[in-house]
């Protein structure tokens, strides 16, 4: 297949028997940034390419360490990259907001889990690809108490600090976007990939003379990525407007397994059926409509106290949506406008994890090194330093429909500062 980022990539015949599976093909449907195509009308690639991506990133990623002697033998090489083409497998649409509700809605690596272990893509694994489902499974969901010394070994490949996930969404991301964001010397981050035996234990590292820089490059990229993109405000409130859709719809009894059955385009046409809420059907006409919430107020991390509270509700949604509404009634008293019940949303973006926690090897370490080291000892910058800038940058918005505005941006401290007092 020719690709937009790696040019010819080769498409053995096993991996294309799953891209004709149903499950497979319905990632075609998924764009990989949601609604960032409202900001960036380029930026329309799918879970689909990013996945094939992955996985030849994943095989190209082996070949190099078994050439150097990496004890990685062909039934787990096999294995993690089935994983690396399948790792996205029971993705929700509209990238990672739905599955942000919690229970009862699964990850979409539980979800990826389930799907492989029954039906057309286990038989294809156990068939074409002499691999276990199970096994493949245990890569993208983890369950680490069941897994060999091997699997641990490339699961640092497919999910981690030094990971071929990111080394492909970032540059195609990048790329679809127009961005001068995003770079990453791949080639040379992949040569630079070494085994190297910590306290008797294997880990993915980096050679030092090589992985250095391009690693502080990947780290780097990740965040500016996410300071322009991934949290541009337009995408924000659409992703907030489409939880609290989902989270309605769910509440008034659409099963949460069926969103995973679902395209970008089928699952706003379901949302959009008699049987949801309201407010469900509202907030997904003001999406295609493109009628998106305005930001009224930005909360940043030295407001204290105030972004604390609000931060909590990232890991309730049901009790943001207490908040949410609680903050429309108050609205309601305020002013003689009319007030809908999901006129007024909270945007929380992911707190994001930062690990830096890659050792580097060095045959001839400089003065004062040591021939094995972390990365953050070799470089100097700590997961704090990467943690306490995205804090920085990671603002908490109150999203409204365009008419009140004006009026929340007025009024937010007392519809804020009375619940922040309760809490």
């Amino acid at each position: 297949m020719r690709d937009s980022l790696y040019d010819l990539m080769p498409l053995p015949a096993e991996a294309a028997r799953i891209l004709a599976t149903p499950a497979f093909l319905r990632l075609e449907g998924i764009q990989q940034l949601g609604f960032v195509s409202k900001v960036w009308p380029g930026a329309r690639h799918t879970r689909f390419e990013h996945s094939l991506g992955v996985m030849h990133l994943m095989g190209d990623a082996l070949v190099r360490l078994t050439e150097r002697g990496a004890p990685i033998d062909d039934q787990t090489a096999r294995t993690a990259i089935a994983a690396a083409l399948l790792h996205d497998i029971g993705h929700y649409p509209f990238s990672h907001a739905i599955e942000e509700l919690g229970s009862p809605v699964p990850s979409h690596e539980e979800v990826g889990r389930q799907l492989i272990l029954t039906g057309d893509i286990a038989d294809i694994l156990r068939e074409d690809w002499r691999v276990d489902p199970a096994r493949a499974g245990r890569l993208i969901e983890p369950d680490i108490t069941r897994m060999s010394p091997g699997d641990l070994l490339v699961r640092g490949l497919l999910s981690g600090p030094l990971d071929v996930d990111k080394l492909d969404y970032l540059p195609r991301d990048a790329r679809a976007c127009h961005v001068p964001y995003g770079g990453v010397d791949t080639s040379r981050l992949l040569d630079a990939l070494r085994v190297v035996d910590v306290e008797g234990t294997l880990r993915v590292g980096i050679d030092g003379n090589k992985g250095i820089s391009p690693l502080h490059s990947l780290i780097n990229a990740r965040q500016e990525m996410f300071d322009n993109v991934y949290w541009h405000h337009t995408n924000r409130a659409c992703m907030a407007m489409l939880l609290r859709a989902v989270q309605d719809a769910v509440l008034a009894g659409m099963p949460a397994e069926e969103l995973t059955q679902h395209t970008d385009t089928s699952l706003l046409a379901r949302l959009s059926q008699p049987d949801v809420p309201a407010t469900t059907i509202a907030l997904v006409q003001r999406l295609q409509a493109r009628d998106l919430y305005k930001r009224a107020v930005e909360v940043s991390a030295r407001a204290g106290e105030l972004y604390q509270y609000l931060g909590t509700l990232f890991q309730d949604q049901s009790r943001r949506r207490s908040v949410e509404l609680a903050m429309v009634r108050t609205l309601r008293n305020e002013i003689s406008l009319e007030v809908g019940d999901a006129d007024i949303l909270i945007d929380i973006p992911k707190p994001e994890r930062w690990s830096t926690d890659v050792w580097v090897q060095f045959e001839t370490p400089p003065v004062g090194f040591s021939p094995l080291m972390t990365w953050r000892d070799v470089s100097g910058a700590s997961d704090d330093d990467f943690k306490k800038y995205e804090e920085h940058r990671r603002l908490i918005r109150i999203i409204v429909a365009p008419a009140l505005r004006e009026a929340v941006h007025s009024h937010w401290e007392r519809l804020l500062f009375p619940l922040l007092a309760a809490s």
